[in-house]
C-alpha cells in the first residue's frame, strides 16, 4: 500500500491516479486545506493533518503501509517571508511527525517533493544537482532543511529516500479528470487563464527590464503529468534497492513571461489586457534545469516540451471546471 500525503492537492493527485493505473492500491492523508476531495478519485482518502500524530497513527494502524509519499507543504515563497513560523511548523515540524510514525511502524522508504527554490540565485544554467543550495526565502529554507534531515535519518535510522526538486510545475491530466486548482490562485498559467476567460480584468506581468531577450524571466516548465511519472520510476528504484538520491525536474526548455502570455492568447483565442509592474524582489532573470542525472540513472525525459501544448492540457482543464 502506498500513502500518498498531500495526495489531494495538485501533483499528489496526478501521481495517485498513474499510481493506480499501475496497479498500486493507494491511500491519500490530506487535511484539505489546500487540497481537494474532488482529485481523490483512486484509492482511499483520510482526513487528517501531520501536526496531529495520533491522526498519522492511526492510518498508519489501518493500512499496511510500504512507501510515503510527502507532498503536504505550504508553498508559497512570498508568504513565507511575511510568517516563517507558519512555514516552518507546517513544512519542517510536520514532516518530523510524519517520520516519527513511519520509523515506530518500520516503513523506511519516502518519495519527497522539495523545490528548485532550495538553490536560491542561480550561480550558473542550466541548475544541475551540484549547484549550491542557498535558499533566499523560507519556504527553500524548510525544503533543504527536510533534505538534510534525510541525510541524517539514513545514517541514523536506515531512511531510503528519492527527493525531486521541481521546476515551474504545469499544466492538467490529459483526459481533463484532475487539474491545477488553487485558492487563492497563485501559479502564472491558471492566473493567465482566468484573465482569459474574463475571471479577472486584466494580467499583471511582473517585471519587464530584466537582462534576457524580451526583458521578462524566463522559467522552466515542467508538466505535471511528466512530475508523476518520474515519481512512478522513483517508486520503482527504490523498490528495487536504489541508493538515496537527489534528482532535478525540468523540461529543460526555457520560456520567458511574454511568450507564456503570447501562448495562452493563441491556445485560447482570447484577447486580455496585461498590464506592466515592478520586478517581484528575488525574482532571478533565468532557472533552467538540467534533468541530466534523472534521464541517464532512471530513463525520465520530459515529454511536455512545447509551451502551447503544456497550455492546452490546463485550458482544457480550465474550461471543464467552469462548466
Amino acid at each position: 500500500m502506498i500513502l500518498i500525503v498531500g495526495g489531494a492537492g495538485y501533483i499528489g493527485c496526478h501521481v495517485n491516479k498513474l499510481l493506480s493505473e499501475n496497479g498500486y492500491e493507494t491511500v491519500v492523508f490530506d487535511n484539505l486545506s489546500k487540497g481537494h476531495k474532488e482529485a481523490v478519485q483512486w484509492g482511499k482518502l483520510e482526513v487528517g493533518d501531520l501536526s496531529n500524530i495520533s491522526e498519522i497513527e492511526t492510518v498508519f494502524k489501518k493500512y499496511s503501509i510500504d512507501v510515503v509519499f510527502n507532498f503536504a507543504a505550504l508553498i508559497e515563497a512570498g508568504e513565507s517571508v511575511i510568517d516563517p513560523e507558519k512555514f516552518y511548523y507546517n513544512n519542517v515540524v510536520n514532516t518530523l511527525n510524519l517520520l516519527s510514525v513511519m520509523r515506530q511502524n518500520k516503513v523506511n522508504k519516502i518519495i519527497f517533493s522539495s523545490t528548485a527554490a532550495t538553490f536560491g540565485i542561480p550561480e550558473y544554467t542550466p541548475i544541475d544537482e551540484k549547484h549550491p543550495q542557498n535558499p533566499i526565502n523560507p519556504y527553500g529554507k524548510t525544503k533543504l532543511m527536510i533534505e538534510n534531515i534525510f541525510k541524517d535519518y539514513e545514517t541514523a535510522y536506515g531512511l531510503q529516500y528519492v527527493v525531486f526538486r521541481y521546476f515551474n510545475a504545469c499544466g492538467a491530466d490529459k483526459d481533463g479528470i484532475i487539474g491545477e486548482w488553487h485558492e487563492p490562485e497563485s501559479h502564472l498559467i491558471p492566473i493567465l487563464l482566468q484573465a482569459a476567460s474574463g475571471a479577472r480584468a486584466y494580467f499583471q506581468l511582473n517585471g519587464t527590464d530584466y537582462p534576457t531577450a524580451d526583458g521578462t524571466c524566463i522559467r522552466d516548465y515542467v508538466h505535471v503529468s511528466d512530475l508523476a511519472q518520474a515519481h512512478l520510476l522513483g517508486l520503482k528504484y527504490l523498490e528495487n534497492g536504489g541508493i538515496n538520491n537527489f534528482y532535478n525536474l525540468g523540461s529543460g526548455s526555457g520560456y520567458s513571461n511574454k511568450q507564456v502570455v503570447e501562448a495562452v492568447k493563441l491556445v485560447t483565442g482570447k484577447d486580455f489586457e496585461v498590464r506592466f509592474g515592478p520586478r517581484r524582489e528575488g525574482d532571478p532573470p533565468l532557472l533552467l534545469a538540467s534533468s541530466e542525472k534523472i534521464k541517464t540513472e532512471l530513463g525520465w525525459e520530459a515529454k511536455y516540451r512545447d509551451i502551447n501544448d503544456i497550455v492546452k492540457t490546463a485550458w482544457n482543464w480550465y474550461l471543464k471546471i467552469k462548466k
